[in-house]
């Protein structure tokens, strides 16, 4: 045996290194100005517990919407085309006809809230149900014989 031909059982692992510019942007982990800037620095703990005595705004992330209302199921948009094209004449239409067919995707674990919008042309009087149209898709519909039920 020899010195180079040893070999470590565990590899060097190096700590990261902060505050030295480089991938972790701007300020390099460190925060603001002043105080927060420095090494060592401790906010003083009548300060502190000033802070904790804020309410906190709750349920108000990046985007209010999707963060506030989380049990709002998302609309999927299905084109006239597309049943055109997926359903025969006197077919009914429904959420869950359309999850089969593959045109709409699952939301949060069901069949999801759908509405008919006006693009392409239909020729086939089709059945809708439980799913909402926008006023040309409905003239369209109408136009071919189709019917609708809430």
């Amino acid at each position: 045996m020899q010195l180079n031909t040893i070999t470590p059982r565990t590899k060097n692992k190096k700590n990261a290194a902060v505050g030295r510019g480089g991938k972790r942007g701007k300020t390099s982990g460190r925060g603001g100005k002043g105080q927060t800037a420095r090494a060592g620095h401790h906010i003083r703990p009548e300060v502190r517990d000033l802070i904790k005595k804020l309410p906190k705004r709750r349920g108000h992330g990046k985007n209010r919407a999707r963060t506030v209302r989380t049990n709002r199921i998302p609309v999927s948009a299905v084109n006239l085309d597309a049943l055109e094209l997926n359903y025969k004449a006197g077919e009914t239409v429904s959420p869950a006809t359309l999850l089969a067919k593959g045109l709409v995707r699952r939301a949060k674990g069901r069949a999801p809230a759908v509405k008919i919008l006006a693009t392409g042309t239909i020729t086939k009087a089709l059945v809708i149900k439980g799913c909402t149209l926008s006023a040309a898709a409905l003239a369209s519909l109408t136009k071919a014989g189709g019917t609708t039920h809430a």
